[in-house]
């Protein structure tokens, strides 16, 4: 590729961050018995806990200068912030007021930290999807979209 090249190529990058955690699903716009109805034995009082992996993709140009699009270093900060401090050996339900309001369902989670990397992120708008696996057998995956 010559030096003179207008376009920078475009490139994702992604980090695996695995975490446990506790949860149980329960939604407090149902009650109990649509709870129970819906979410099964996940909807057990005591709940249930996964072994989340969660992979963590940016995307965008490659710095003529660095080579990279983001130090990787940087992202494994951002990653420590975002999930592992507020949600690793926790119980979701009961330590993030986030989950308060809100079912600790894969789908939500994966939203939790998309919008907890946007804000300690330094380059946010690089942020490109969040993949959370809550088994061996399924995932969510957030890309921001509304």
């Amino acid at each position: 590729m010559a030096a003179t090249d207008s376009k920078l190529p475009i490139v994702t990058i992604t980090r695996i961050q695995c975490f446990s955690a506790a949860h149980r699903l329960h939604s407090p716009h149902l009650s109990d018995e649509e709870n129970k109805t819906i979410y099964g034995k996940c909807n057990h009082p005591n709940g249930h806990g996964h072994n989340y992996r969660a992979e963590v993709t940016l995307k965008g140009p490659v710095d003529p200068k660095t080579g990279m699009l983001c130090n990787i270093a940087d992202l494994k900060v951002w990653i420590e912030e975002a999930i592992m401090k507020p949600m690793d050996h926790k119980h979701i339900d009961k330590d993030v007021e986030w989950f308060y309001t809100n079912p600790s369902t894969m789908e939500n989670i994966a939203i939790f930290i998309w919008h907890q990397l946007k804000a300690v992120m330094t380059e946010p708008q690089l942020l490109h999807a969040v993949k959370l696996w809550e088994t061996d057998n399924h995932f969510a995956i957030y890309k921001g979209e509304s």
